[in-house]
C-alpha cells in the first residue's frame, strides 16, 4: 500500500504517514487474533519512502481502511492510506551475439569496455565467485567493491547467492570474461532433433568468452529467490535502494539498471503504464539512471479461427510490467547471429502496449546465449560446466544493458541523461523489416549509437 501524498503536501512527511499506516496497522491485528498470519514484509518496506509492503487478509485490509478513516475525522487530506493494490509475483523472462549488436567492433574502435560504470542486475543474485567475474589471479574484478550496494530482498539473506542461475547469467551477458589460458571453458548446450529430443553436448573449444561491457562493474539486487519466486513489491524496494545509493540522482554511482524479470499486465488494476512499479521506474529514470528492462515472454498464443479452431499465433498486446513504463528501455529479442534472417522470436512479447504507444523499444538477441553457469541450471545441465545457453527476453535485455554501459565508459557526457542516451540508441537501431510492434525501432547498433555522436 501507499501512504497519502496529501499528507507530504500538508506539511507532514511521507515517514510519519508511514509510521501512522504501520501503527494502524499493527493495532488492527492486535484486536483480530485470528488473523496473526497477516505479515508486514519488513525487509522490502524499509527501503521505501512511501510503501508499506505487507501480506494481509481481505478482513484485515477493510478494519485499517475505516480505522484510517475514523482518525481522519471525514477529512481526505488527514487519511495515511492513499492506494492499496496486490502485490503480483514477479518471474524471470528467461558469445556469438556480441557481433550481432557489434559491440566487437566499438571495442576495437574506441575502446567501449565499460570502464567506470556501474550496472544494477535486480534478480536472483550474481555468483561473485565464478571466473568470468575474476582475472587470472582469481581476483574479483567486476563486482562492486562496495558491499553496502549489494542488498537481498528475499528474506535469503546473501545477495551472492544464485540458486535460480537466472541472475548470473543475465550479469555475464552485461560484464565479465575469460579466456583458456589458465583452464579449459567448458559449455553446455543442447540440440533438439527432428523427433523432439534433446542432447547435451559439452564444447571447450572456445578460446574466450566476454560480456558485452567486461570492465564495467556490477551490484548484486536480488529479488527472487532459489525457486525464481518474488514480488513486484522485491523490485519497488530494489529501485528505493538505487535511489538511496545515488542520492535521489543527486550523486548518481549506478548508471545503470538491467530488470530482466517482470509479470503480466493487469488492466483491471491500472491504467498502462501507471503501475507502482511502472511510475517507480519512470522516477528512477528521471533521477538519472537508465533502466533496461526485459519485455516479456508472452508473445506467444492461441487464437480461435472460425475454419481451423484453435491456432497458435503471435500476441499484440503482450508486452509485461515494467516493460510497459514510458521512459524505460524495453527489449525484445531476436535470433542469437541472425537476426535479418529470422527476426523476431516467436516467444518475445509485442506491442502495442495497452494504452497504444510503440513498445518494444529495442531488439537484441535472446535466443540460445552463451552465458555464465550456476544455481539450479548449472545442475541441470549435468553441473560440470562453465557456461551454458538459455533463451528468452531475459537474455536480450542484458545484450541492451551492456551495450550502453560500454557507450557511456567512452561517452561520458551522457552519465545521467537517460532519456538522451535512449534516443541515440532507439534512433540509431537497424531496422529488421519487421512489424514495429514486433521489432520496435530496430536491433540494437552499439557502432552506430558511438559514432551518432
Amino acid at each position: 500500500m501507499r501512504y497519502s501524498g496529501e499528507n507530504a503536501e500538508a506539511g507532514r512527511k511521507r515517514e510519519e504517514a508511514g509510521k501512522r499506516v504501520e501503527q494502524l496497522l499493527k493495532l488492527v491485528l492486535a484486536n483480530h487474533p485470528e488473523f496473526q498470519s497477516s505479515d508486514i514484509n519488513q525487509v522490502a518496506s524499509q527501503h521505501s519512502r512511501q510503501y508499506l509492503f505487507a501480506k494481509l487478509h481481505a478482513e484485515v485490509i477493510v478494519e485499517l481502511v475505516r480505522s484510517d478513516s475514523e482518525k481522519a475525522n471525514g477529512d481526505p487530506s488527514k487519511k495515511a492510506v492513499y492506494q492499496i493494490w496486490p502485490d503480483f509475483e514477479i518471474q524471470a523472462f528467461t558469445f556469438r551475439s556480441i557481433s550481432t549488436v557489434k559491440a566487437d567492433a566499438a571495442r576495437s574502435s574506441f575502446s567501449a569496455m565499460g570502464d567506470g560504470i556501474t550496472w544494477a542486475v535486480i534478480d536472483s543474485g550474481i555468483d561473485k565467485d565464478h571466473r568470468h567475474f575474476r582475472d587470472h589471479n582469481g581476483k574479483n574484478v567486476n563486482i562492486h567493491a562496495d558491499p553496502t550496494y549489494h542488498q537481498d530482498f528475499t528474506g535469503e539473506g546473501n545477495p551472492f547467492a544464485d540458486g535460480l542461475g537466472h541472475g548470473t547469467h543475465v550479469a555475464g551477458i552485461i560484464a565479465g570474461s575469460t579466456n583458456n589460458e589458465q583452464k579449459e571453458i567448458k559449455i553446455v548446450t543442447r540440440v533438439r532433433d527432428e523427433h523432439g529430443n534433446v542432447t547435451v553436448l559439452s564444447d571447450t573449444s572456445v578460446d574466450k568468452i566476454s560480456g558485452m561491457a567486461p570492465r564495467c562493474k556490477l551490484v548484486s539486487l536480488k529479488v527472487l529467490n532459489g525457486e525464481g519466486r518474488g514480488q513486484a513489491s522485491n523490485l519497488i524496494a530494489a529501485i528505493d535502494a538505487i535511489q538511496d545509493i545515488n542520492g535521489n540522482g543527486r550523486d548518481i554511482k549506478i548508471h545503470g539498471v538491467n530488470m530482466s524479470l517482470g509479470y503480466d499486465f493487469q488492466p483491471e488494476w491500472f491504467a498502462c503504464g501507471q503501475s507502482p512499479l511502472c511510475v517507480e521506474v519512470d522516477r528512477l529514470v528521471k533521477s538519472g539512471v537508465v533502466v533496461v528492462v526485459a519485455a516479456g515472454n508472452t508473445g506467444y498464443g492461441i487464437t480461435k479461427t472460425l475454419a481451423r479452431g484453435d491456432v497458435p499465433t503471435g500476441l499484440p498486446f503482450s508486452i509485461n510490467d515494467p516493460g510497459n513504463s514510458q521512459l524505460a528501455i524495453t527489449v525484445g529479442s531476436t535470433h542469437r547471429d541472425m537476426p535479418h534472417t529470422y527476426g523476431v522470436s516467436y516467444f518475445s512479447s509485442k506491442g502495442p502496449t495497452g494504452d497504444g504507444r510503440i513498445k518494444p523499444d529495442l531488439v537484441a538477441p535472446g535466443e540460445k546465449i552463451i552465458s555464465c553457469a550456476a544455481g539450479n541450471k548449472r545442475a541441470e545441465a549435468g553441473g560440470d560446466c562453465d557456461y551454458l545457453e538459455d533463451s528468452g527476453t531475459s537474455m536480450a535485455a542484458p545484450h541492451v544493458s551492456g551495450v550502453i554501459a560500454a557507450f557511456l565508459s567512452v561517452r561520458r557526457e551522457f552519465i545521467g541523461r537517460p532519456e538522451v542516451v535512449k534516443e541515440i540508441f532507439v534512433s540509431t537501431a537497424t531496422d529488421l523489416k519487421r512489424d514495429r510492434y514486433f521489432q520496435g525501432n530496430g536491433l540494437v547498433d552499439m557502432m552506430r549509437a558511438i559514432q551518432s555522436v
